[in-house]
């Protein structure tokens, strides 16, 4: 479906803008700077890609996806000010492609046979390790171990899908609702700053 392309394609420039900008407050060269940006914009599925063997993994068979990664960095370097002044419409594409990303990865690792929970995992791991991939490569602590709540979001996300499947199965509102369930959970959690931290 063309708008799912369409939205996956966006996510990863959102996913590529904070890897780049992440390598640019570190002062890293432009190469570190391209590195940074293709791991966390494709850091994730390319990991589950490999776990559940499938190759190429899907960025390499679709040069648009390199091209979108590629477009990040003219972007951050020439008008970085003014992306960080978009702070909450980054935040709306990061939230709307960690719930895309997530149900994706399920979908994915679904459709080569695996279990529902091995595949609730994948989803996690394609919405979440590439910015884990990017803080740990810039030597920050990764978000999803933070207060935050990150993975949890794609998980309650990911059961949601797995629970309508089983009811309505095949029906493109099972993928609306359940990235709904993200993005709400994970808008609220920064609203109201949720948190699942132990005191």
């Amino acid at each position: 479906m063309n708008w799912i392309y369409t939205i996956d394609l966006i996510g990863t420039l959102v996913f590529a803008i904070s890897g780049v900008l992440a390598a640019i407050d570190k002062k890293f060269d432009l190469v570190g700077a391209f590195i940074l940006g293709l791991t966390t914009a494709v850091g994730g599925g390319t990991l589950r890609d490999m776990m559940i063997g499938s190759t190429p993994v899907g960025w390499m068979t679709d040069l648009n996806y390199l091209f979108i990664i590629l477009a990040a960095l003219p972007l951050c370097y020439l008008f970085k000010n003014y992306i960080l002044k978009l702070r909450r419409s980054m935040f709306l594409f990061d939230t709307i492609g960690i719930g895309l990303f997530t149900i994706l990865g399920l979908q994915k690792t679904l459709g080569v046979g695996l279990a529902p929970p091995i595949a609730l995992l994948m989803g996690i791991i394609s919405a979440t390790f590439g910015g884990v991939l990017r803080d740990v490569l810039s030597n920050q602590v990764p978000l999803i171990f933070r207060k935050e709540i990150y993975a949890s979001a794609c998980m309650a996300g990911g059961l949601v899908f797995l629970l309508l499947e089983y009811c309505f199965k095949g029906s493109i509102y099972n993928l609306l609702a359940a990235m709904s369930v993200v993005m709400v959970i994970r808008y609220l959690a920064v609203r109201f700053e949720w948190s699942l931290q132990v005191k």
